[in-house]
């Protein structure tokens, strides 16, 4: 099979923003505690109580913004827990994830810490299920606020003289579920009511983000956008694929071609819920001030056999590293709209990057897409045409190949293809259209030949990337040899 890819380098359109590289890290299952804090004290090398080992990892992935403390988790989270000395704080029933007590030894001062480590942008998540407009005031005071205040005082004796710089502060999770299971036009209300105090102290300008929709809830989106669009700077949409029902999601490591096609036609679904989100937007922005924020996505699937059912933690194939390359090109397309996307998660959770066990570490499939697309971050998208070709299967078709292309500040072209075909290679003839010749091409891909191909502690590596060079050039077109199932990445210069 081949097909033709025309990529219009002296057509951009527009930025393609870094924060939809961004990561979601709630107090669920061992991504908290375990995967990133092991504390102080911890056999495991670790820097004011984060691991080294998870640290470096992440740091090669260019966070740019990490969510926090939840998900479901903030709809019931008290901060004032989470701050002292933590031999001194409250410890809780994590209700929503396990049962199992939080003793609230990652808090603020700890997430900052972890912020600044990684040198990513903080995204509070506030509590409107079971919090009070005074906690989530105060909260933003103590965390920004440098003037004389009860909140700064606080603060300052807890061993941070200065306020931290805080950009993202979502009012509520899932208002719509777990954060109070309201209807848009109460959360609206509230909403309006919550964020008027959360306030801007000194030079800190806070971007506030109400809660959206779930999945294809328009009329929730219809109802946000009408009631307090302008009192809002980012509306959020959450969306996960499940391959099956939410009751029997099927398992991570399904090595049947039936589940890896399910759940590549259920990630496409995101073009048509933001396709759809966004049209709703547009008609009470058209301006699209206000950022589409993605701020929960990625595959949930069954609990890996013999875990906590409430800890949500599954394995992460090639399947996974498909979803990835699938979601990243959607989002380009929608760079003026979608502001920012959060995988969920980011350590030991759901589509997680990085998976540990006790002392030892493992990068997914889906980390080494994060570390081949880190190059579009703040690129130019670039215009792209290609024939529709399809892959099928049992009677439905699907794109064989998605493409996205951008330029950056340096001049350099990447190229990203994700081919979801998984039983036939594909030949792509790639040609960039507006250059006048090509200096250099260098490549990388991951791949797999079994569909439920994955790392292990016993084997790291087993899915990893590789340098790809099968290719030959032709005057400003390469014809690519792309194998089944793989998604790879081209530097052009």
């Amino acid at each position: 099979m081949s097909i033709n890819v025309n990529v219009y380098t002296d057509f951009n359109e527009g930025k393609i923003s870094k924060h939809i590289y961004g990561h979601f890290s709630e107090h669920l299952g061992r991504c908290i505690y375990e995967g990133i804090w092991v504390g102080e004290d911890s056999e495991i090398p670790n820097i004011d109580g984060i691991r080294n080992d998870v640290l470096a990892a992440l740091k090669e992935l260019n966070i740019p913004v990490l969510r926090w403390p939840g998900g479901c988790f903030a709809d019931e989270y008290h901060w004032k827990d989470g701050i002292g000395p933590r031999e001194k704080r409250k410890r809780m029933v994590n209700t929503h994830w396990g049962g199992v007590v939080e003793n609230n030894h990652f808090g603020t001062h700890e997430f900052m810490r972890l912020c600044e480590l990684l040198d990513t942008e903080p995204y509070i998540c506030g509590n409107v299920g079971s919090g009070t407009v005074q906690e989530m005031s105060e909260w933003v005071e103590y965390m920004t606020f440098g003037g004389e205040s009860p909140m700064s005082a606080w603060r300052q004796e807890n061993g941070q003289k200065d306020p931290w710089k805080l950009k993202y502060f979502g009012v509520g999770n899932e208002n719509w579920g777990c954060g109070g299971n309201m209807r848009p036009e109460y959360y609206a209300d509230l909403y309006r009511r919550y964020q008027t105090y959360v306030r801007n102290y000194g030079d800190n300008k806070i971007y506030r983000i109400a809660g959206g929709a779930n999945v294809d809830d328009f009329n929730w989106t219809d109802v946000l956008m009408r009631e307090a669009a302008h009192l809002m700077d980012g509306l959020s949409l959450h969306y996960y694929v499940v391959p099956g029902e939410w009751s029997n999601k099927g398992s991570a490591l399904d090595p049947k071609e039936e589940a890896w096609f399910r759940t590549m036609k259920k990630s496409f679904h995101m073009e048509t819920l933001i396709s759809k989100h966004a049209t709703i937007m547009n008609k009470y922005d058209p301006e699209k001030r206000i950022g589409m924020i993605i701020d929960e996505w990625g595959t949930w699937f069954d609990v890996e056999p013999g875990t906590n059912p409430g800890f949500l933690f599954q394995q992460n194939t090639i399947r996974d590293a498909l979803v990835a390359g699938l979601h990243f090109n959607i989002f380009h397309e929608h760079n003026d709209r979608v502001h920012m996307a959060n995988i969920a998660q980011m350590v030991n959770v759901l589509q997680a990057m990085i998976l540990t066990e006790g002392d030892k570490m493992i990068k997914t499939p889906t980390y080494h897409v994060f570390n081949m697309y880190k190059v579009h971050q703040d690129a130019e998208r670039l215009a792209i045409k290609q024939p529709e070709d399809t892959y099928e299967f049992n009677g439905e078709a699907l794109p064989r190949v998605s493409t996205t292309a951008s330029q950056n500040s340096n001049g350099e072209i990447n190229v990203s293809l994700c081919h979801i075909n998984p039983r036939e290679e594909t030949t792509v003839s790639l040609n960039l259209q507006g250059l006048t010749e090509l200096n250099h091409v260098t490549g990388s891909i991951i791949t797999a030949s079994e569909l439920n191909a994955h790392n292990t502690f016993e084997q790291p590596h087993n899915v990893r990337t590789e340098a790809y060079s099968n290719f030959t050039q032709h005057g400003t077109s390469l014809e690519l040899t792309v194998p089944p199932a793989s998604v790879l990445t081209l530097t052009i210069s």
